[in-house]
């Protein structure tokens, strides 16, 4: 199927945190193709593999100095290739990271560009004069603290970073940058890979003329970052064309895909995601942090998903709840759960019956939950920077379980590069094989019962207006309709049902007459377009 990527379930890979097959403590490329027969298990259509590109490792290869060479750590490119060919025998497409907002400052073309103002690539990077003062050319913020603008002696001007210092931002108003970063995509698209996810995908643009962000004055938080309303160092209307230019190179490969990270939330980001995925000639779909956020109710993602339709009806979104940048979701939300393994799975089985593509981070399907870490166990720069009111992302990112009885859960032989602690051990693939009260079992139940069902894979969705606790909605193809109902409480509650009814698939709950009994965190899909009420 040439869109395979509509109804396709993605697992996320953070290879640093897979398998480690060398024992350095640091996952790699041949960790990932020994466990393959896992995600493919799972039920799983796709893997998206974080950046395992050349890289000083400052961002852990978020800043990238060789768009088309693997990082040793991870591997070579022969790995690469055995990984891509391994994965389509079984079934599974790969999507690899694509991080083209901003280089290292180690790539070549930095070096080239900060020298001077009159090499080749001068005008690669975004540069600027100081004020008359010395002072940054405007007041523009970057993600993990301070002013997004760097000195460069060299050169006398500052240059922009939208995220760390050794992250410079690439000025894609230059077509000769644009054509650049196209070829390194095409390196990769003539190498098999099936998609990309494209990191920061609203941040390739900047304001030309430099003007200031006006204050945030709904935010009062210690990330400063979010003072601003960045409205002029992204967002920019300029990048719908290269979009285009980038859905017109995955068009010549049969089968290819795109998905762009929004980074953004509220109001906002679900404008940019309807824009950026608006008809057949931008991006296939985006995701935001929407998902991501702590807000957890039916009103939330109820009203996620109507705005996104609402505003660009052929839109297509890809919804997770988990990724290698948030606390994951079974910690994320604990306030609202009294058991972490019903949590995991009512939120397997809302993610996987919502519209779109679905994203599964390694270790979700276990239940997984974030790592307390003490400082001296950090690497993420924020937190390093600002511990201990940011905590920073290394607790998610912490190595995938295998098996509990094994040293560091099976994941490396040798020291890992993030610690592998006694509450995520417990949770090891090992330990949930064979079980059916699992959460693992849960996983593949549900992923199971969402390939048999048209509905939940294509179809058109309708939300029932029921009061919180209770998350409802209709699924429809092809003139058949799957009503779908989660209880987002502790506590039991009663539906009435106005039709004749059937349960369907795995669903945990009770059907008495005209009674639909959903448990703490209970759901239930049932056949037919159901009318329910509270």
């Amino acid at each position: 199927m040439a869109e395979w990527w509509r109804d396709a379930v993605i697992y996320q890979i953070y290879p640093r945190s897979f398998q480690d097959s060398d024992g350095d403590g640091i996952g790699d490329l041949a960790g990932i193709t020994r466990r393959l027969d896992h995600v493919a298990g799972l039920g799983a259509d796709a893997i998206w593999l974080s950046p395992i590109f050349t890289s000083p490792m400052k961002d852990m290869g978020y800043d990238v100095s060789d768009y088309t060479g693997i990082d040793p750590l991870f591997g070579t490119i022969e790995d690469f290739d055995a990984l891509v060919d391994r994965a389509h025998q079984l079934g599974l497409k790969v999507i690899i990271d694509q991080v083209i907002s901003h280089s290292s400052d180690k790539h070549p073309w930095f070096a080239e560009s900060r020298a001077d103002r009159t090499n080749p690539k001068a005008d690669w990077y975004v540069w600027a004069d100081p004020n008359p003062d010395g002072t940054p050319p405007n007041n523009w913020l970057a993600v993990f603290g301070g002013h997004a603008w760097e000195w460069e002696p060299r050169r006398r001007q500052y240059y922009l970073h939208n995220f760390l210092i050794q992250q410079p931002d690439l000025n894609l108003w230059n077509p000769a940058v644009q054509d650049a970063l196209l070829d390194t995509m095409r390196f990769w698209l003539e190498r098999g890979v099936d998609g990309f996810r494209l990191d920061t995908v609203n941040y390739y643009f900047h304001d030309a003329q430099l003007r200031n962000n006006p204050p945030n004055t709904e935010y009062d938080g210690p990330d400063v970052y979010a003072w601003q309303r960045h409205v002029n160092s992204r967002n920019q209307p300029e990048n719908i064309e290269f979009l285009k230019r980038m859905r017109a190179l995955t068009d010549e490969y049969e089968g290819r895909m795109m998905v762009g990270e929004v980074g953004d939330n509220g109001k906002t980001a679900l404008d940019i995601m309807a824009e950026y995925t608006a008809g057949n000639d931008r991006l296939h779909m985006c995701y935001s942090f929407e998902m991501l956020s702590r807000s957890f109710s039916a009103q939330h993602f109820r009203d996620t998903i109507r705005v996104l339709q609402q505003n660009a009806p052929d839109a297509h979104a890809c919804w997770s709840f988990s990724n290698h940048d948030v606390v994951r979701h079974v910690s994320r939300w604990a306030d609202h759960a009294c058991d972490g393994d019903s949590l995991a799975r009512l939120s397997a089985a809302m993610l996987l019956s919502f519209p779109g593509t679905i994203c599964l981070y390694q270790g979700e399907e276990l239940g997984q939950t974030e790592t307390q870490l003490v400082f001296e166990e950090l690497t993420d720069p924020p937190a390093l920077r600002y511990w201990p009111e940011i905590k920073g992302r290394d607790g998610c990112r912490t190595p995938m379980v295998w098996d509990a009885t094994q040293p560091h859960a099976g994941f490396s032989d040798g020291q890992p590069w993030l610690p592998v602690k006694d509450p995520q051990a417990a949770r090891a693939v090992a330990g949930q094989q064979g079980r059916n009260d699992s959460v693992l079992a849960t996983y593949r139940a549900i992923l199971a019962f969402r390939k048999s069902q048209g509905p939940l894979r294509w179809g058109r969705t309708t939300f029932l207006d029921l009061p919180e606790p209770v998350l409802a909605f209709q699924r429809t193809h092809e003139g058949r309709t799957l009503t779908c109902a989660f209880n987002l409480s502790d506590h039991p509650q009663v539906l009435q049902v106005q039709d004749s009814a059937v349960l369907e698939g795995p669903s945990q709950a009770r059907l008495d007459g005209d009674h639909l009994s959903l448990p703490a965190k209970g759901y239930a899909w049932l056949d037919g377009a159901v009318s329910l009420t509270a």
